[in-house]
């Protein structure tokens, strides 16, 4: 009976002493490996996503009164943000009486109607993002 006990006693003690050699062993590679590998800097633009507007009109050339569509998609924007069409005017660019929301899929779609006449420079605007600037002939 007590070779049973003392043979159960020296099992639990061998195998926890194997267990905390494995784990120290473990513990002291992965020490290693982290204090040899290099540490990420932080980005900038994994912290704050791009925002942008892509936009398309039909048709560039309307007559002074004539509607105009702009189409598009946005990325960066909730839903339900409102855009808003702008216009160059000399150096400045005037926002128009024109907007519409982002709808489900980010897409969107603008209709105005411009009468004044002449090459017209064009872009929607969400807050600081620009959409790419597009030219709209009015006779």
């Amino acid at each position: 009976m007590k070779a049973t006990l003392r043979s159960r006693c020296i099992r639990t003690f061998a195998a926890g002493a194997l267990s905390a050699a494995l784990l120290t062993a473990g513990a002291a590679g992965t020490f290693a490996s982290a204090a040899t590998s290099p540490k990420p800097s932080p980005s900038v633009s994994a912290s704050k996503p791009s925002a942008s507007i892509t936009v398309k009109v039909s048709p560039t050339t309307v007559n002074a009164g004539g509607k105009v569509v702009f189409a598009g998609r946005t990325k960066g924007m909730p839903i339900g943000s409102t855009l808003v069409l702008q216009h160059k005017t000399g150096s400045n660019w005037t926002t128009l009486q024109a907007s519409t929301l982002v709808k489900k899929g980010s897409a969107y779609t603008l209709n105005a109607k411009l009468n004044d006449k002449g090459k017209q420079e064009l872009r929607i605007k969400y807050d600081n993002v620009y959409s790419p600037t597009v030219t709209v002939t009015v006779n």
